[in-house]
C-alpha cells in the first residue's frame, strides 16, 4: 500500500501573523531576560578581576583555567552526583505514589494530590529552616536514632551531604510525583492486566508495560528535579555546611565575600553548560518520541486505508 501522502508531519504549520504578534511580548521578554544576561555572564568570564572588585577590560582565559583547578573540580563533581542521586530518589518515591494515586476513586485522588501540593504553600526557607531544626545534633531525630543503637555517637545529621541530600529530596519530591501522576492517569490500565494475563508478573508488567507507558512524565520530572538541584544555593549553604557546598555556594561566595565577578561568572557559564546537558537530551529524545508517535500513527492510516 501506498503510505506516501501519510509520510508528512501532521504538525507542520506556518505561524500567522496573529499569533507571531502574540508571542512578540514572551520572546521579547526572553531576549531581554536571558539571552542578552546569559552573553553578558559568559563574556565576563573571559575578564580579569580588577583590585578594587571589578572588572577589568583585559581578555583572557586564565579566569577558564582557574574554574578548572582541583579546588573547583571537587565541587562540581559533588553537584553532578548529588543532584543525579536527589533525581532518582525523586523517581524511585514518585513512580509509585503517583501509580497509587491514580488508581484510587477519582472521588478521593484529589484529596491525596492536595496532600503533595499543600508543603508547597509553607515558604521554601521556612521548610529548610525547619529541616535544621529536625537535623540538630542535640534534636529529637538525633537522640532518638542514637538511643535505639541506629546511630552512633560521633555521627551527625547535620552539615553534611547527606543532609543535603534528604532535604532536597523532600523540597523536590512534589514536582516529581505531579507530572509522573498526570501521566500515569492518562494510561490505559488494561495493558496491565492484558500484560499479566499473558504469563508477566505484576513486578515485570509494572516494570515492562507501565514504566514506558509514562516515560514522557518521568522525563518531565527529571527536568524539574535535576536542573533546580544542580543550581542549589539555599539548602548546601543552610544544612550542608562546608562538607556539603555545591557550585551555586562557591558562586556565592566568588561575587560577595572575595568580589572576583569575572571568576563567579565563569562557574556560573560553567553551570549552565552543564545544566543544557539533560535539557538538550530531553529535547532530542523528546523529539524521537514524536516522530515515533506520528510514524506509528502514519502507519496505521496507510494500514486502514
Amino acid at each position: 500500500m501506498n503510505n506516501k501522502k501519510y509520510s508528512k508531519p501532521l504538525l507542520k504549520s506556518k505561524l500567522s501573523l496573529p499569533e507571531l504578534l502574540l508571542s512578540m511580548p514572551s520572546t521579547l521578554w526572553l531576549v531581554l531576560f536571558f539571552l542578552i544576561p546569559s552573553f553578558l555572564v559568559f563574556a565576563i568570564a573571559f575578564k580579569t578581576a580588577d583590585p578594587s572588585g571589578g572588572i577589568d577590560d583585559t581578555w583572557t582565559l586564565q579566569t577558564i583555567k582557574n574554574v578548572l583547578r582541583t579546588e573547583y573540580v571537587s565541587v562540581i563533581w559533588r553537584t553532578i552526583w548529588v543532584s543525579v542521586v536527589v533525581t532518582i530518589i525523586c523517581l524511585m518515591l514518585s513512580i509509585p505514589v503517583a501509580y497509587w494515586i491514580s488508581r484510587q476513586n477519582p472521588k478521593y485522588r484529589y484529596w491525596y494530590l492536595l496532600a503533595v501540593i499543600v508543603p508547597l504553600w509553607t515558604n521554601f526557607l521556612i521548610r529548610i529552616f525547619a529541616w535544621r531544626i529536625l537535623l540538630n545534633p542535640e534534636g529529637i531525630l538525633r537522640k532518638s536514632l542514637i538511643a535505639i543503637g541506629l546511630l552512633p555517637d560521633d555521627v551527625f545529621l547535620l552539615n553534611n551531604i547527606g543532609a543535603v541530600i534528604i532535604v532536597s529530596v523532600y523540597t523536590s519530591l512534589p514536582f516529581a510525583i505531579l507530572p509522573i501522576y498526570a501521566a500515569a492517569e492518562k494510561f490505559n490500565y488494561s495493558l496491565l492486566e492484558a500484560a499479566q494475563d499473558l504469563g508477566a508478573s505484576r513486578f515485570k508488567a509494572f516494570y515492562s508495560v507501565f514504566i514506558p507507558g509514562i516515560k514522557r512524565g518521568i522525563f518531565t520530572a527529571i527536568l524539574v528535579v535535576l536542573i533546580p538541584a544542580m543550581g542549589a544555593y539555599a539548602i548546601p549553604d543552610l544544612v550542608g555546611g562546608v562538607n556539603g557546598e555545591m557550585l551555586g555556594n562557591k558562586i556565592a561566595i566568588r561575587a560577595s565575600a572575595y568580589r572576583n565577578l569575572p571568576e563567579a561568572a565563569a562557574l556560573a557559564a560553567l553551570l549552565s553548560i552543564i545544566i543544557t546537558i539533560p535539557i538538550i537530551l530531553a529535547l532530542v529524545k523528546q523529539r524521537g518520541l514524536t516522530k515515533s508517535t506520528l510514524g506509528n500513527k502514519n502507519s496505521a492510516r496507510g494500514v486502514s486505508k
